[in-house]
């Protein structure tokens, strides 16, 4: 299996791959550039390369976080500005050789949810249509403190269906999201997991944001707590841990760091509930 973390590209793209496998993972996740803005980067296409030969050669994998001004379902020239700057992180990410760039799903206060979907496909249209690379655009399910769009598996397959290029779009589980929205309480994992088989969610996983919820099932409040310490609590990762449509998708923790200022301990914990001869 593949885990990992989120790391800091401040020693360049091929710097974060090796502090990954230094913390204990075989995986990581990166910003490409900017978290707090839309603006364009001119990036080091040489260290984007050296990135992706060193994790080909070293069995590890890759995920891209998009900048968070980022919203599928806006409109207008903002949109036009988001949707470039979303082609920005998916050269970066082909280039280091990731498996896509994470985009939340979008959100909107206005009085029409199907006019804001519409938007959400157009949009993912727009950019696809000037993609042909292979990383994908992820679409990650919300927590739900933005209004319930995107909370739920029923939403993401059927934007991912709708949209001009599904096999250009994936999914990214973040568990968090999932346990703060409701759709999940902790103990009912199973009903989850049967409920996104029928809708064939799994279909389109292609990573994993395994974090904790510092506040309960249903509270919409987007928290994250270190695994095993927040409420979804170990036993609630012991049984999503033991789901076998995961284990093709890296798990990727989002988390507080410890006491030594990593996610180090985090790791070491997960390799123990999953089992160290996963990791041979």
């Amino acid at each position: 299996m593949k885990i990992g973390c989120h790391v800091s590209t401040r020693k360049g793209y091929e710097g974060a791959a090796r502090e990954a496998v230094r913390l204990g993972g075989n995986a990581f996740q990166y910003f490409p550039k900017n978290p707090r803005s839309l603006r364009l980067k001119s990036f080091d296409a040489a260290d984007a390369a050296r990135c992706a030969d060193w994790c080909l050669r070293n069995g590890v994998v890759s995920v891209a976080h998009g900048p968070y001004p980022v919203n599928p379902a806006a409109e207008g020239e903002i949109a036009d500005a988001m949707a470039a700057c979303t082609l920005n992180d998916l050269a970066i990410a082909e280039a280091c050789g990731s498996l896509g760039v994470v985009v939340h799903f979008g959100h909107d206060r206005g009085s029409d949810p199907l006019e804001a979907y519409r938007r959400i496909i157009g949009w993912m249209d727009r950019v696809l249509a000037d993609w042909d690379g292979e990383a994908k655009l992820l679409l990650e399910n919300m927590a739900g403190d933005h209004g319930p769009m995107g909370t739920t598996p029923e939403e993401l397959t059927s934007i991912r269906s709708l949209c001009a290029k599904p096999g250009s779009v994936g999914f990214v589980l973040d568990t968090c999201h999932l346990f703060a929205s409701g759709q999940w309480s902790g103990g009912d994992w199973d009903d989850f997991r049967e409920r996104a088989d029928r809708l064939r969610f799994w279909d389109g996983l292609t990573a994993v944001h395994l974090n904790d919820s510092r506040y309960p099932s249903g509270s919409r409040k987007d928290r994250h707590a270190r695994i095993g310490e927040g409420h979804i609590g170990a036993d609630g990762f012991r049984r999503l841990l033991s789901t076998p449509e995961l284990r093709e998708s890296p798990l990727l923790l989002e988390t507080p760091v410890g006491t030594d200022g990593t996610h180090a301990g985090q790791l070491a914990l997960l390799r123990d509930w999953i089992g160290e001869e996963e990791f041979a």
